[in-house]
């Protein structure tokens, strides 16, 4: 399957992989390295909720991969600790 929300493209790659360039060195090494090493892995449900999380503040999003706060909504919560525990492998 092909599409926006697919990991199978060499353009949705590019699109998710600029979409990680935050120009806060901390955030784009937490979010390519899940991109590069844990999100193809990763179910449809998890991947859409990356995309999701890509729209957030850099702010807001630096305190949630820096384990100060924690996403409300479960489904951020969940890629957030995926990314943290890819982080660390």
């Amino acid at each position: 399957m092909t599409g926006s929300g697919d990991a199978g493209t060499g353009t949705d790659l590019s699109r998710l992989r600029w979409g990680c360039r935050r120009g806060m060195r901390e955030l784009d090494l937490l979010l390519l390295a899940f991109l590069e090493r844990g999100y193809a892995a990763q179910p449809q449900d998890v991947r859409a909720a990356f995309r999701r999380l890509l729209r957030t503040s850099d702010p807001l999003l630096l305190e949630w991969l820096l384990g100060r706060r924690v996403p409300t909504d479960p489904e951020l919560a969940h890629v957030v600790a995926e990314i943290r525990r890819t982080a660390a492998t």
